[in-house]
């Protein structure tokens, strides 16, 4: 008896899947919106009515960003240009604007191990994690008399990367990248005792 059910039940999978199968037609789509997607052209003619006559013109086109928005992503664009030039006058011109009261050094400690003491060290004696074990080379002390860093330095550093360093812009906001900035001139004033 409990043959002749598992036959039956097999041949009822089969009939079903065949007779669902139809080659001369496609398959129902639920979405065919995703399938099948209307195709916008971009900046295409439009037709304008102009003292009651019909005229075809292209009246669309990119528009300029309202000045001072903010593209997403939230970080507020630097107005120091990426190049050598760039570097230096960030080095002899950029301050913090954060005041003495606005320091957490906890948090920027914690922002410091985070992103830069695997390669920079705890003390900033260019001697981290990775530079022990010899995955990355030449990372200098922050004491080193040839660099003289300056606040403005490291944080054109911290935004655009340099050499081998790359970018923290997107993982740092402005006040915390200031915040790590404080704290590698506290290191850096350590190292030079």
């Amino acid at each position: 008896m409990k043959s002749v059910f598992k036959i039956v039940v097999v041949l009822m999978v089969i009939g079903s899947v065949i007779s669902c199968q139809k080659n001369s037609r496609p398959n129902y789509q639920f979405m065919p919106n995703m399938y099948e997607s209307v195709g916008y052209e971009a900046y295409q003619e439009a037709d304008v009515v102009v003292d009651g006559e019909h005229i075809l013109e292209n009246n669309m086109e990119a528009q300029l960003p309202a000045e001072g928005s903010i593209p997403r992503g939230g970080h507020m664009p630097f107005e120091i240009e990426n190049s050598n030039a760039g570097y230096e006058l960030a080095k002899t011109s950029l301050n913090n604007p954060l005041d003495s009261t606005q320091y957490d050094r906890l948090r920027a400690g914690q922002l410091y191990d985070i992103y830069c003491g695997i390669c920079h060290g705890k003390k900033g004696n260019g001697q981290g994690t990775l530079v022990k074990r010899e995955k990355i080379l030449g990372v200098p002390s922050y004491d080193d008399a040839g660099r003289a860093i300056t606040p403005g330095s490291i944080y054109h550093t911290i935004y655009y990367g340099k050499n081998a360093m790359g970018s923290y812009a997107n993982q740092l906001n402005e006040e915390e990248r200031w915040q790590v900035v404080d704290y590698v001139m506290e290191l850096k004033a350590d190292l030079e005792k």
